[in-house]
């Protein structure tokens, strides 16, 4: 049912309505827009580069338009994510998870503070505030941070330049079932000597039903705001300072406490210098201030529950303060583009908790932990001849992490490593050939990576226990060093596209989450290292007949093993597929997607990582949705959908037990999808 969102639906359709409705008129009566929209987006399209996907987060997407980074990640193929309620979810990438993946926004690092990881680096994003995504798989690049062993993920905001003043204004509303109700603004005012952007939005829903009606905890009120002001002296000068805040509320079915407070603060400054004389092409430089201050409670958005394992009132919070920044060069000649420079950041992470309702704000801060990086790369791009690339970078960084605990666990026992520093040096290279296939609209490329990772505050911090033998974690689990091969090709013509990528990996000293039965403490976590190997292959493919009809489809497999004990790697997304069918005559749109999960048997019960475990087999799954919409001209679409139709109801494999506290049983159940679910979304430029 459509709730508190039913004032959005009117509002936008009230706004569409009263839009003029103009458009160029063909010689035989038909109208047609001056500028050519994209449709709802239901797959993302073809890489745009060997293994680099690209894409506008502000398209009309479905399923329904996401509220965090990881929900829209999970467009391209290879990203799932762990799900534990309505939003905030957890992406993972080829079944790689945490600091595998660098989650990068604006080029800077919001690593959360949640022990937990409840409030992962993705749940900060709003990605609608953002002009562009783009990821990079694999070990494949160098130029933006050490580990990176899954992917790099880039969400970014354009910086404009006007040569006279210059209004420009976009937005969306957007209503659905179970309460949803959004709206964003992005508004920009430029001039020749620069420029004024505020970005903000709002985000708010209920707990949603599943497909057997059953209510699901999972509603969530998340509100965003950003400011940039911008001075281009000239046309190829820009200093920017940037600055934002936002706040919100999250109730989690798979989590023993919700997140009450979800604050940011985000500072940036910027400086980009291109076409230089000479070699040099171009200089980039910034730098970044981001800070997470986050809340969880038993109270705030649920019932304590008085026989659950936490039958008082208590919260826990949590701040990670990082600060960083990166410069780059860049240099160009006939046949080579070069691009080297040194980055690194600080973070600092603090705690404090108390039972009874806000108790926790008299308590002093205590800080546990401390990170620090410094790195220097180069990555280069050769055009040996017309069709014939060959890219390979190199990089080296000086970590550390500094345990500041004084005492260990929930008894406080003496830490043996308070005040410990670990110094590690990390070092990452990649090489790759790329090749067109002149005559015939093909590429291909091939290319081996490897990269070191220190461990993160998750798997040095958050587990009960370290390596047998060893005082804990932190003292006890080496850097993780990655290899992989990746290989893939692209076809191009005018009505089809279509590729495929494929890796194979070995993993050293794979950092493995092992969960232990801890009586009334609760399981007790571990964490070890592990020799692992991964493969696995995605493939896309879009067919356009005519030129309103397309029709698209891909495919992701991931597999991991554990070489050690010769036993499934956990945590593991299925064969996962997506079909989707569209129509568009450049005023009205419909299409159609089927999303088809196998079932999912290979598993490790027990293991898994900090956030979720392997709960044993899983079912397979399909659903359907359709979605149309109407262009009233160039500045105004508004899109309709139904997500699964037929209300199935089904659970994603990579999830986390429903917890106690709304009725789920002891033994762990995972959480069920969303059920039917409609939604309507106005898109506004001007």
């Amino acid at each position: 049912m459509i709730r508190s969102s039913c004032l959005s639906v009117a509002v936008a359709m009230a706004l569409a309505c009263s839009l003029p409705a103009h458009a160029a008129t063909s010689a035989g009566g038909d109208t047609a827009l001056p500028i050519d929209l994209d449709a709802v987006v239901v797959v993302a399209a073809a890489p745009v580069s060997a293994l680099t996907f690209e894409t506008d987060p502000r398209l009309p997407r479905q399923p329904v338009p996401a509220s965090d980074g990881a929900d829209y990640l999970k467009t391209i193929p290879g990203f799932t994510a762990i799900r534990n309620g309505g939003t905030n979810g957890d992406p993972v990438l080829r079944g790689m998870f945490g600091s595998r993946l660098n989650l990068l926004s604006n080029d800077g690092a919001m690593p959360g503070a949640c022990p937990s990881r409840m409030d992962n680096p993705m749940s900060y994003v709003s990605p609608e505030t953002y002009d562009s995504l783009v990821v990079i798989k694999g070990p494949q690049t160098v130029l933006w941070g050490p580990g990176a062993s899954a992917g790099t993920v880039r969400f970014s905001r354009d910086r404009e330049q006007f040569d006279e003043p210059t209004m420009k204004l976009a937005g969306s509303l957007l209503g659905g079932s179970f309460g949803r109700n959004d709206q964003v603004l992005d508004a920009t005012f430029g001039a020749a000597p620069g420029y004024a952007r505020i970005s903000a939005n709002r985000s708010d829903s209920d707990d949603y039903r599943d497909g057997d009606g059953n209510d699901v905890a999972s509603a969530w009120n998340k509100w965003n705001a950003d400011l940039a002001l911008g001075w281009t002296p000239d046309a190829d000068t820009v200093v920017e300072a940037s600055a934002g805040t936002g706040d919100g509320e999250a109730r989690y079915a798979g989590r023993g406490m919700d997140g009450s407070q979800f604050k940011r603060e985000s500072y940036g400054l910027r400086l980009e210098k291109r076409n230089l004389d000479g070699l040099l092409d171009g200089i980039e430089t910034n730098v970044f201030y981001n800070r997470a201050d986050h809340v969880m409670d038993n109270y705030s958005l649920r019932k304590t529950n008085p026989n659950g394992a936490m039958p008082m009132p208590m919260a826990s919070n949590v701040e990670r303060t990082t600060t960083g920044g990166r410069f780059a060069a860049s240099w160009r000649s006939d046949h080579v583009e070069v691009t080297a420079g040194v980055d690194g950041q600080d973070s600092r992470h603090r705690r404090r908790s108390a039972h009874g309702r806000g108790a926790y704000r008299s308590q002093p801060w205590t800080t546990d932990a401390r990170f620090r990086t410094v790195g220097a790369f180069a990555e280069a791009n050769w055009h040996i001849a017309d069709h014939k690339r060959l890219i390979a970078g190199a990089r080296a960084d000086r970590a550390q992490a500094t345990d500041e605990r004084a005492t260990l666990g929930k008894m406080g026992a003496p830490n043996p490593t308070a005040g410990r520093t670990r110094h590690e040096t990390l070092t990452a290279g990649f090489i790759r050939f790329e090749q067109d296939l002149g005559d015939v609209p093909l590429n291909w490329y091939a290319g081996i990576g490897h990269t070191e990772r220190m461990p993160d505050y998750w798997e040095l911090f958050s587990p009960n226990m370290g390596p047998t033998g060893t005082p804990n974690a932190f003292a006890g689990v080496d850097t993780e060093k990655t290899t992989q091969l990746d290989i893939g090709l692209q076809y191009r013509t005018k009505r089809v596209d279509a590729w495929v990528s494929a890796y194979a990996g070995r993993i050293d000293d794979y950092l493995l989450f092992r969960y232990h039965a801890g009586g009334m403490m609760g399981p007790m976590s571990q964490v070890t290292n592990v020799d692992a190997k991964i493969h696995g292959a995605e493939l896309g493919v879009e067919y356009r007949p005519t030129r309103q009809w397309k029709l698209g489809g891909t495919l992701a497999q991931a597999w991991g093993a554990n070489r050690d004990a010769g036993t499934p790697l956990p945590q593991m997304p299925p064969l996962e597929a997506r079909l989707s069918l569209a129509w568009d005559n450049s005023r009205w749109s419909a299409g159609a997607l089927v999303r088809a999960v196998a079932a999912q048997d290979r598993i490790a019960p027990a293991q898994g990582s900090v956030v979720g475990q392997d709960l044993g087999p899983s079912a397979g799954f399909a659903t359907f949705a359709v979605n149309g919409g109407y262009r009233f001209n160039e500045k105004a679409q508004l899109t309709v959908g139904v997500d699964n139709v037929f209300d199935r109801t089904y659970a994603e494999h990579l999830n986390l037990a429903g917890n106690a506290d709304f009725g789920y049983p002891a033994d762990p159940v995972r959480i069920h999808e969303p059920g039917r679910t409609a939604w309507v979304k106005l898109n506004l430029t001007y």
